[in-house]
């Protein structure tokens, strides 16, 4: 009888157990994977490179050796430090980089779009521009808030193809200075927020992340606005972020590509969307090797390492550093030296002005 007991206790316990686990959320589902496979982990890239969307928001006054030291470890030979400002802001970065790590960093300006509309902001704002330059800016820097949040003076939306803006870009290309600018978001951020979005799971962490057709306006509508502008001016080099929100679409990006002969792009938060269609970005990286940059974004040193391993290496099924970006495994795309020398640093060489050629192999 009381074997009989015990039995039915255990089993009751174990039963318990069982119903737990199958009670698992999708955000707790998160298991190891059992397959065996060569792995190579690439904590240092193999050629020196360029970050071309960095931030380093306090570097005005802050203290670049521990920056550095991290880059070192990277092998990262010059950061584009977008978030430069504007004005005296600009001027304190520029004099830090200066006195203490000249060759390794330089800043982009930053533009305030608040008052469009207002008597003269126009010409006020393109005069600023040129004093950044004098000052040491070697680019300009867009933020997604142009289209998303910006407001005109009469208080609508300001659109990124505004024929008010229209001389800040041709200054650009007069100067001589890219343009790197941040459209938008991931489509699936004005998708539904069901089961078969894949950026679920980010949406619920980050509520705020979710748009609407009227909140601030269309995806469609925002990604169209920056490619009239692109093509509007013709003359001016501009770096698309994060690949335009097309890196899932590269048939697409592809048509872009040659129907913009002036955009290029950089791979800032989307390397997952790279790593799950290897053979496809290969042939892309491959065909457009010559108009691809290094980025990042988010200054997380420990996760370089996986945008080294998807495009050095030829790995397989191995994950992403964040689920609720990508809940899938990734694969190397295993560039050849000539493709990964110009994603790493030629392409930003050619584009960026006053870079120190001497930190890179020929």
């Amino acid at each position: 009888m009381h074997i009989r007991i015990t039995l039915l206790l255990v089993l009751s316990l174990f039963s318990f157990e069982i119903g737990q686990a199958q009670e698992l959320s999708f955000e707790e589902y998160n298991p190891t994977s059992t397959l065996v496979v060569p792995e190579n982990h690439v904590l240092k890239a193999k050629f020196p490179f360029i970050d071309i969307h960095g931030h380093q928001y306090r570097m005005p006054e802050q203290d670049l050796a521990p920056v550095i030291a991290a880059m070192d470890t990277l092998n990262m030979g010059i950061m584009v430090n977008l978030s430069g400002r504007s004005g005296e802001e600009l001027i304190k970065s520029v004099q830090n980089i200066k006195e203490h790590y000249p060759n390794r960093f330089v800043v982009f300006a930053n533009i305030d779009f608040e008052g469009v509309g207002t008597e003269n902001w126009t010409e006020k704002a393109v005069l600023q521009f040129e004093e950044d330059v004098k000052n040491g800016a070697r680019g300009l820097k867009i933020y997604k808030s142009l289209g998303m949040r910006y407001k005109d003076s009469d208080g609508k939306r300001l659109a990124i193809d505004d024929i008010r803006l229209d001389p800040i870009w041709a200054k650009c290309g007069e100067l001589g200075v890219p343009v790197l600018i941040h459209a938008a978001d991931p489509k699936s951020f004005w998708d539904n927020f069901d089961g078969d979005n894949e950026r679920w799971l980010e949406l619920k962490t980050h509520p705020r992340r979710k748009r609407s057709a009227s909140d601030p306006a269309s995806w469609e509508q925002i990604i169209s606005e920056q490619h009239h502008m692109f093509m509007k001016h013709p003359k001016t080099v501009f770096i698309n972020a994060h690949m335009g929100w097309y890196a899932n679409n590269l048939g697409k990006l592809s048509e872009l590509m040659e129907e913009i002969p002036n955009m290029n792009v950089e791979i800032g938060a989307i390397i997952a969307e790279l790593g799950r269609q290897p053979k496809f970005a290969k042939k892309f990286f491959e065909k457009y090797q010559d108009r691809i940059l290094f980025g990042k974004d988010s200054w997380k040193p420990e996760e370089f390492p996986t945008y080294f391993r998807v495009l050095e290496t030829a790995d397989e099924y191995f994950p992403y550093h964040k689920k609720y970006h990508a809940f899938w495994a990734m694969y190397g795309l295993d560039l050849s030296d000539e493709v990964l020398k110009k994603v790493y640093y030629k392409n930003a060489l050619r584009i960026v002005p006053g870079l120190d050629r001497s930190l890179f192999p020929d």
